[in-house]
């Protein structure tokens, strides 16, 4: 990158300017916006060879001009700085997320949250059962022959599942099997548990296995077996606030994307701790979505990652809010999971 600092300020200053304009800029409204120090002349110089270089395009003749990818991604790397959220912008966010009830709830909650503040297309996933332990498991009596079994996980994501009992049991044994159940496996990652509900069967009264095994079957099915992620999205309409240069003129390959829950899961369920990923344009493997960009990040208690959430836009999106607003409400949403 051979760029001085003064075209990466002029670099700078046509990604601000289009971003909130949504016009391409020329020199005259860079020289009048900024203070560059420069005449219009050397500007309109270093814009021929940013545009030369591949960070600005001209998208139709006599226009001024707009960003690239590689423009977006050399201001990304570069030239932002991430905003700081005021303290309302704060407050707002503690007081939209602290009155959750359940997990539903916060990832709901969340998503709506995130939709408002970026005005774009925001996405959560719910706490990954891969990546979660057994705070409790509970047997609930619903006949002498059938069972509900609830499974509460350490990020409060609830699974429940009904079993069917080969002989009637009675009340007592329920109440000792769940004993034993959650003594095996409270505080278990639900990737490890396969060998201890083996041996929960194993270590069964004779009388009692043939009963036990009928739980242990449908406990595996519950803590390992289930590959099933849910996500929660909101904000589609947001997409419809652009201008015509957005998503190159068409908004159905984006759309269609959106409806696809294993394009979303890839696109935010792949995180790595106190990382927020930004993909631009091409950078996305997703040919539907070469026209948008994807702000993501983990979210957990603590340092444990459960989920990922982000947003997805135009290219020409405000990259250093986004950043700043995602990683907020990742943090508070992990703060809400380690008091629960």
């Amino acid at each position: 990158m051979s760029l001085d600092d003064r075209k990466l300020e002029v670099l700078r200053a046509i990604v601000e300017d289009y971003v909130s304009t949504q016009e391409p800029v020329g020199s005259k409204a860079l020289v009048e916006r900024h203070q560059l120090g420069v005449s219009p002349a050397t500007v309109r110089n270093d814009m021929a060879v940013l545009e030369e270089e591949g960070y600005i395009r001209q998208p139709h003749t006599s226009a001024g001009r707009v960003p690239t990818d590689a423009g977006y991604r050399l201001f990304v790397d570069r030239l932002s700085r991430v905003k700081p959220l005021s303290p309302a912008e704060r407050r707002a966010i503690e007081r939209f997320l602290v009155g959750a009830v359940d997990l539903d709830d916060v990832v709901h909650r969340t998503v709506r949250l995130l939709a408002q503040l970026t005005r774009q297309v925001a996405v959560v996933q719910y706490p990954s059962l891969a990546r979660s332990s057994v705070r409790h498991l509970e047997l609930v009596p619903i006949s002498t022959t059938r069972l509900m079994l609830v499974m509460i996980a350490d990020t409060g994501r609830v699974e429940q599942r009904l079993v069917e009992l080969p002989a009637p049991t009675a009340t007592d044994d329920v109440l000792d099997m769940r004993r034993k159940i959650n003594a095996k496996l409270s505080g278990v990652k639900l990737s490890d548990t396969p060998p201890l509900v083996a041996a929960l069967v194993d270590e069964s009264d004779p009388a009692k296995r043939t009963t036990m095994a009928c739980v242990a079957s449908v406990l595996l099915e519950t803590l390992v077996e289930r590959s099933e992620e849910r996500l929660a999205l909101a904000g589609t309409a947001n997409l419809t606030r652009g201008g015509v240069l957005d998503f190159q003129g068409s908004l159905r390959p984006v759309l269609e994307a959106l409806e696809e829950e294993v394009i979303l899961l890839k696109l935010i369920g792949e995180v790595e701790p106190s990382t927020t990923r930004v993909r631009i344009g091409d950078e996305n493997e997703i040919d539907n979505l070469r026209a948008a960009s994807v702000v993501s990040t983990g979210y957990g208690p603590g340092t444990t990652i459960v989920g990922g959430l982000g947003v997805l836009g135009p290219t020409r999106m405000d990259y250093p809010g986004t950043i700043a607003t995602v990683r907020a409400v990742a943090r508070y949403v992990g703060d809400l999971l380690a008091q629960n």
